[in-house]
């Protein structure tokens, strides 16, 4: 696929995959807006400026894989792959709907275009480096990007695959942390903070990038300096290491009632919500 390298082409994709977002979980009655909102603006980038990936031939082998590990946020997959063209737009509103192939977490079985079928917090992650494991011993014929939750940081499973890594020299595998602050039961840091994240991955012996998460310059540059053949992966210091993007997000992003509310984790708008929704994002300034 094309990439496109216009950031102000790249921000008006994003707000019509917010557009869709809100409408798909409108019709739907249930879902996740929050943590899809948060992850947007990083989802459009890697499909649409940086991922090598052919919509028409969704299983080519040597296409970069993305992992969403917070299956939950899926919504924003699916906006992406639909303006990709993996299938058609009008079938984002059967979201959630019995039948449809756009349930509320990924499953690769149904979907052209998803990797892993994702939703157990702290799985995604593990497939992720498997793949990325497989790419590395296969001469690196692809790049595997993975994108986590901060609540699901807090998993186990997530630090055994990020100690697992480095210890493997896996530089085939990036992972990004949407960190949006915000979990189902509350804040992130009072249910059980992350921090010092970037010390912990650090000490880890990965290479971190922290950006704002919504700033597309800050998220194209951190993409680009990920991948093996970068030179910035060249340096002595990072040769060989996996590459983890801690990006700081808000939940909710372009919706001002959602924006930081914890309660939009996980429940859909109203009609009326909707519209006010709709309305906010087509006003929203990047």
């Amino acid at each position: 696929m094309q990439r496109i390298t216009d950031i102000t082409a790249l921000q008006e994709i994003a707000r019509e995959l917010r557009l869709d977002i809100i409408r798909m979980l409108t019709e739907a009655g249930s879902g996740h807006p929050g943590g899809s909102l948060s992850a947007i603006d990083m989802v459009t980038c890697l499909y649409f400026a940086h991922l090598r990936h052919r919509p028409t031939e969704p299983n080519w082998p040597d296409r970069d894989r993305f992992v969403l590990s917070k299956g939950h946020g899926v919504p924003a997959v699916y906006a992406a792959l639909a303006k990709c063209g993996y299938f058609p737009p009008e079938q984002l509103m059967t979201l959630r709907k019995l039948e449809s192939p756009l349930q509320g977490h990924p499953d690769r079985v149904r979907l052209p275009g998803i990797e892993a079928s994702t939703g157990s917090l702290g799985q995604g992650l593990s497939i992720a480096l498997g793949m990325a494991l497989a790419s590395k011993i296969d001469g690196n014929r692809f790049h595997v990007y993975c994108m986590i939750g901060d609540g699901e940081a807090q998993a186990g499973q997530i630090w055994e695959a990020l100690m697992a890594a480095p210890h493997l020299s896996v530089d085939t595998l990036t992972v990004i942390l949407d960190y949006n602050k915000g979990q189902i039961d509350g804040p992130t840091n009072e249910i059980m903070n992350l921090e010092p994240v970037v010390d912990k991955l650090r000490a880890f012996n990965w290479h971190v990038e922290e950006i704002d998460g919504h700033s597309y310059p800050q998220i194209l540059g951190a993409l680009d300096r990920c991948r093996p053949d970068h030179p910035y992966k060249n340096l002595k210091e990072n040769r060989g290491k996996p590459t983890f993007i801690v990006a700081h997000t808000i939940k909710g992003r372009g919706v001002s009632f959602m924006e930081h509310v914890i309660d939009w984790h996980g429940k859909a708008p109203t009609p009326a919500e909707c519209e006010k929704a709709l309305a906010d994002i087509r006003a929203m300034q990047y």
